[in-house]
């Protein structure tokens, strides 16, 4: 505080490039893979198009991986999640009825259009 005080030059980094805590994954490099075995057999969405979402939430799935051994929080499932291209979506309670007939030509269109927006991006 002193030398800022004074009109001094900030020095710049604090901390040197590569410094501070490491990431979940780079430190437990089987984290990803038994994820990944968590989330595979209740995924949604077609695993080739870009919408991927599970039903399991984020805090159940890090309880289930510190049971198995591994040191992970809620969060950093969250941010493995999406790196791995899920959407992560809370469940919502809906008001109970027959199921549109449609349902699945529904879900396709959007698997469609999100392909056909992300189309020029990739390019």
């Amino acid at each position: 505080m002193d030398e800022l005080e004074a009109g001094a030059e900030p020095l710049g980094r604090v901390r040197r490039p590569g410094g501070g805590r490491k990431r979940a994954a780079e430190v437990d490099p089987g984290l990803r893979p038994a994820l990944l075995a968590l989330v595979e057999p209740d995924m949604r969405g077609d695993p080739m198009a870009p919408l991927r979402w599970t039903t399991k939430s984020t805090r159940k799935l890090a309880d289930e991986l510190i049971r198995q051994g591994h040191r992970v929080c809620a969060d950093a499932v969250g941010d493995l999640l999406r790196e791995e291209g899920f959407s992560l979506q809370a469940n919502a309670k809906t008001i109970e009825g027959a199921q549109h007939p449609d349902h699945d030509t529904q879900f396709r269109y959007i698997n469609y259009r999100a392909k056909d927006h992300w189309a020029p991006v990739t390019r």
